[in-house]
């Protein structure tokens, strides 16, 4: 049996998700697909590559062997496409972003229509995601992300800082004594994060400070604990440049640079040369640094 690219893809996605339901999304093709090609690729090569467990697909001795050669044909693969999508000079294409739910919603929009505008012929893919998906990977073209410690395999600028609050509900705030201390809660409820973002200074900050008994509410989601203040069910923390946009919520307290986190615009360096990369960049250097106050003003 030859094996194709696209063999090496399927068992790739088997090995990864551990199941064949999991690589038939990733794939986008049905299940019975996903079945009828694994077994045709074991009998073709007349060696099992996956024992069938209860848990899911575990890879063989036979399948370790494929899977390292898999990986390094896949990184070759995406070295080349990248390296010639980088050579583009066209204005026009797709440029798949990635950055987090906050900054779509309370940031990056204004930015992304007033590319479009000016960019018609390049169209704009978001993907709204809360973790850092593999350029080199080619799971997108450019992050948008803060983070304190940007991947060293990827280039990029820092687009400004974000800085941190405590906020509530006006009428909420209007029942309650003015907060000093987070650690002396006075009557206070907040919200707070668990521990799926516990990787965000400002979620350790408030978890270290806040007595447990304390905490009404905790979630995986920045923009779930806006509402949730925003309806009155206690205290949020809070990036001033999203909580600034609704006009319920007040800032109690401005926290400082121990929760600040840089934004940064990042981009695989074979892509550098794209022309339609290198548009999106210098679009938002310059519409990010008109707006950099507003990442850090309360």
């Amino acid at each position: 049996m030859r094996l194709a690219w696209d063999d090496l893809r399927l068992f790739l996605a088997i090995a990864r998700a551990g199941t064949l339901a999991g690589a038939s999304r990733t794939l986008g093709v049905n299940h019975s697909t996903v079945f009828r090609r694994l077994n045709a690729m074991e009998t073709g090569l007349e060696v099992r590559l996956f024992e069938r467990l209860p848990e899911g697909y575990v890879l063989t001795a036979a399948g370790e062997i494929m899977r390292h050669r898999a990986e390094r044909v896949e990184e070759e693969t995406q070295a080349v496409e990248r390296e010639l999508r980088g050579r583009d000079v066209r204005l026009s294409g797709r440029i798949c972003v990635t950055t987090t739910d906050t900054l779509a919603n309370g940031f990056l929009a204004p930015l992304f229509a007033g590319f479009c505008e000016r960019y018609s012929g390049i169209e704009l893919e978001l993907l709204i995601v809360n973790a850092f998906l593999d350029l080199a990977r080619r799971e997108a073209d450019v992050a948008i992300r803060p983070t304190e410690a940007p991947p060293e395999n990827l280039i990029g600028r820092r687009l400004g800082t974000i800085r941190w609050g405590l906020y509530g509900a006006r009428d909420y705030l209007r029942e309650r004594p003015r907060l000093h201390d987070p650690s002396r809660p006075e009557g206070h409820c907040f919200i707070a994060g668990n521990d799926m973002i516990r990787h965000l200074a400002s979620s350790r900050w408030l978890n270290e400070r806040v007595p447990s008994e304390a905490v009404a509410i905790r979630t995986n989601s920045v923009v779930a604990a806006m509402g949730a203040a925003r309806a009155g069910a206690g205290l949020a923390m809070l990036p001033h440049y999203m909580a600034r946009q609704e006009r319920e919520l007040e800032c109690v307290l401005a926290i400082g640079p121990e929760v600040a986190t840089d934004l940064w615009l990042l981009v695989h360096p074979d892509l550098r040369h794209s022309a339609r990369i290198r548009a999106f960049m210098a679009f938002t250097v310059e519409t990010v640094g008109a707006r950099w106050a507003e990442l850090e003003d309360v």
